[in-house]
């Protein structure tokens, strides 16, 4: 039997982390939520997820920054991270270096979300 795949969520609004997780269990994933940003190196190094969904807005943080860093760290620059955001240009990201393996806009369908999930970690 595969084992579980481990999402890492990293969101500042605390209902968004609910739901997600809510939901990515529900569809049979190991979910780890982060609403600091502050520590998502930290989460990374003991949890180990096999796809990270980012937010570009975290307070006072920029999650494309984030992105860009963990893209440019070796061990984990093979994780597949979705961005998501209530900004619709971000989609233009995906073109920049060090950018993100899929962008999501919210509010997003839930299909529409595993479908993009699943297509990254076949990947």
């Amino acid at each position: 039997m595969e084992k579980e795949k481990k999402i890492l969520v990293v969101d500042d609004d605390q209902a968004i982390l609910e739901i997600l997780e809510e939901v990515l269990s529900y569809y049979g994933y190991h979910v780890s939520t982060l609403a600091n940003a502050d520590k998502v190196f930290e989460r990374i190094s003991e949890y180990h997820p096999d796809l990270i969904l980012l937010d570009v807005m975290l307070g006072p943080m920029d999650g494309r920054m984030i992105c860009r860093a963990i893209k440019s760290i070796a061990n984990v620059a093979g994780i597949p991270i979705i961005m998501i955001s209530a900004t619709e240009s971000t989609s233009s990201m995906l073109s920049l270096d060090f950018a993100p393996n899929d962008f999501l806009q919210k509010p997003f369908d839930v299909n529409y979300l595993i479908e993009k999930i699943e297509h990254q970690l076949a990947a």
